[in-house]
């Protein structure tokens, strides 16, 4: 099968906001890096990218549907991509997906993707707006 015939992206969306090499200390049993591993590296760079568009302080309130496409191996260099696509008065929607640069190679692939909500919030930890988005961005396909 062809990552064609998956439908994965032919490159990464939106702006490279983490990149760090995956350690034997982050595998399972088995040799692969933990889907935790991943998914809390997706976490922080989507709320990297949520503090950057709410200009302050964000929560993760939510995360869509995720399936790892692909496993990560010791040494794979994992890229983070985000893209905000949706603001509302207090929260915001971003697209973030986890490709693998692989071990001693050029090679990129799609390991996973997914949609995370955020909430900006005040000192108090109540709600606050969020700044509009500048011009429209659509939602990504599948999300």
């Amino acid at each position: 099968m062809t990552s064609s015939q998956r439908h994965e992206p032919a490159k990464p969306r939106g702006q490279l906001t983490v990149r760090i090499s995956a350690m034997p200390a982050d595998t399972n049993a088995n040799g692969d890096i933990f889907g935790g591993w991943v998914m809390a590296r997706m976490d922080q760079a989507g709320g990297i990218a949520g503090v950057e568009r709410a200009q302050g302080r964000v929560v993760t309130v939510a995360v869509e549907a995720m399936t790892f496409i692909r496993p990560m191996g010791v040494g794979d260099v994992l890229e983070v991509y985000t893209e905000v696509f949706h603001v509302g008065r207090t929260s915001m929607k971003i697209h973030v997906e986890a490709w693998a640069q692989r071990f001693r190679s050029t090679l990129r692939e799609l390991v996973t993707q997914a949609t995370f909500a955020f909430v900006a919030i005040d000192e108090e930890g109540k709600p606050r707006p969020v700044p509009p988005l500048p011009e429209a961005v659509t939602a990504p396909s599948g999300s």
